[in-house]
C-alpha cells in the first residue's frame, strides 16, 4: 500500500463536501501538473490510503482520510470548454490529464495545521514542510504516515 496526501482548496472541494458525496465517493478532478499527474496515472493503486489537506485557507492542514477507489483514467474535465479545467491541447484520443476517485475514509477530529507539522523533526522529509513545495499532491511514507496519525 502507498500513502499519499492530496490538497485543495476548501472553498472548491472540502473534506464534508466528500463526506457529502453519493457513497462518500467523487473523481479528483482538475490536477494540471506533470509530476502530480504521474504520481496519479503510475503509483496510485486501489486502496492506497491519502490524507485530505485542506490548502489556501485560514489554518491550512490535513483534515481527513480518503482511499483510492477507481485507479486513473482520462480526466474528463479537460475535454469540456465550459468546465475551468478545460484545456484546448487535451484531446480524449490520448488524454493529457488524469484524474482517480476517492472515497471519505475518516474526518480528524481536529485540524493537524501547517504550522504544527512544521514543528516535528520526525517528519522533516515529509515535501509538504519542505519550503518551496507547491505540488498538490505528495507521497508520504508509512513511517511518516504513523506519525501524523499519532498527533491526532
Amino acid at each position: 500500500m502507498n500513502y499519499w496526501l492530496m490538497k485543495s482548496e476548501p472553498d472548491s472541494f472540502s473534506i464534508d463536501a466528500l463526506y457529502n458525496r453519493p457513497n462518500q465517493t467523487e473523481h479528483w478532478d482538475g490536477v494540471r501538473n506533470y509530476q502530480a499527474r504521474n504520481m496519479m496515472r503510475d503509483e496510485m493503486k486501489l486502496g492506497d490510503l491519502i490524507f485530505f489537506y485542506h490548502s489556501n485557507c485560514d489554518v491550512p492542514g490535513i483534515v481527513g482520510i480518503m482511499e483510492i477507489v477507481k485507479e486513473s483514467y482520462p480526466d474528463f474535465t479537460a475535454f469540456d470548454p465550459e468546465d475551468a479545467n478545460f484545456d484546448p491541447k487535451s484531446d480524449p484520443e490520448d488524454p493529457r490529464w488524469i484524474m482517480v476517485d476517492v472515497r471519505h475514509v475518516k474526518t480528524l477530529i481536529r485540524v493537524i495545521s501547517l504550522k504544527e507539522l512544521r514543528t516535528y523533526s520526525e517528519i522533516e522529509e515529509l515535501a509538504l514542510v519542505r519550503r518551496g513545495n507547491r505540488l498538490s499532491i505528495m507521497p508520504v511514507t508509512a513511517a511518516q504516515w504513523d506519525f501524523i496519525l499519532s498527533v491526532e
